[in-house]
């Protein structure tokens, strides 16, 4: 069977690969000046006017608009009775350039807003730094970025890496201080608390260094850089904890098996007295000095000077010092 006449013709070949050539041009070879001269001679329709309105010269907007023709292998600008008038290329062009230059101009000042579109932020701290932080942070995010979504990671294993490599944005947590690469910003200060069910047998006794390592202990199972495990290792060094406690996952699942056995867990004393809130729980001081500690924010350099960032680490922050509804409570009722 015949091919048709135009397959294989060289001509024909040539044209097409000209004009996938053109369909692809080097981004590398081209000015971006000659996109503000283009919108400026769409408007304009005149040489001299788009000049004067970006501060050039009148032979140099002939020369821009020369090598715009070149570039779109149209006129662009034709003759016409009045002036020049624009061909259908042009007017498709006059109406893509407002939306092509702004997104230019945003992505070089960076002023995009962020509540304007969908973003993600993830965050490793763990369920008990969850608990103070969360229900103070969220609602103010959703009133200033409502597009924002907040991804929590309650592992801190391996954080450093993974802000390094941005598979986390930023991590809270009882971090010392900042390696090399590193930036730290100190939350709030802690110390620790005892909790138990409010009518638990031990209430009713001296509350002494004895009773507390009587008692059978509960702990939080967790990696290595929480300091839930140092509290902890901590105590069975003084003696005054089995070295067989019963661990749990996380802190909500303790608190709920403590409001219904003898068990004695040592926590943070701002989470002691958010869970006390929420169950019927006693938060006592440890019989014995446990040292306190910070809760810091801590993040990669490569994401120090985003804006972004910058926002919602000073969010963060902000509702780390705010003192929340319990907290006025529970001074309430040490007054009362």
């Amino acid at each position: 069977m015949d091919q048709p006449a135009w397959k294989g013709s060289p001509a024909i070949i040539g044209e097409h690969d000209a004009a996938q050539q053109r369909q692809m041009p080097n981004l590398a070879s081209i000015d971006l000046n000659l996109l503000v001269d283009l919108e400026a001679l769409l408007q304009y329709r005149n040489v001299t006017h788009a000049a004067q309105h970006v501060g050039r010269s009148q032979p140099a907007m002939s020369r821009a608009l020369s090598r715009l023709r070149g570039l779109f292998d149209d006129d662009l600008l034709v003759r016409g009775s009045s002036g020049l008038v624009r061909t259908p290329l042009a007017e498709c062009l006059a109406k893509m350039l407002p939306s092509v230059l702004k997104a230019l101009r945003d992505m070089l000042t960076r002023s995009f807003a962020r509540s304007d579109m969908r973003w993600k932020a993830t965050i490793a701290m763990p369920d008990h730094q969850a608990l103070i932080v969360l229900p103070r942070l969220l609602p103010r995010l959703h009133e200033c970025a409502p597009h924002l979504d907040i991804v929590t990671d309650p592992l801190l294993e391996g954080a450093l890496r993974r802000l390094e490599q941005g598979d986390i944005d930023l991590a809270v947590g009882q971090i010392g201080t900042a390696p090399p690469g590193f930036l730290r910003r100190k939350l709030y200060a802690d110390r620790f608390a005892c909790l138990l069910r409010h009518d638990h047998p031990a209430l009713e006794q001296e509350w002494s260094i004895g009773t507390f390592a009587a008692l059978r202990h509960a702990s939080i199972a967790s990696d290595s850089n929480d300091r839930f495990g140092q509290v902890y290792d901590g105590l069975v060094k003084l003696g005054l904890s089995d070295h067989h406690p019963i661990a749990f996952s996380n802190v909500l699942t303790a608190a709920v098996v403590i409001a219904a056995t003898d068990l004695v867990l040592v926590v943070p004393h701002r989470v002691a007295s958010r869970i006390a809130a929420m169950l019927p729980l006693t938060v006592m001081d440890p019989p014995v000095e446990l040292a306190p500690y910070d809760v810091a924010l801590i993040w990669h350099e490569r994401s120090h000077r985003d804006l972004e960032h910058r926002w919602l680490r000073h969010e963060i922050a902000a509702a780390a010092r705010a003192r929340p509804e319990w907290a006025e409570d529970e001074i309430k009722r040490g007054r009362d």
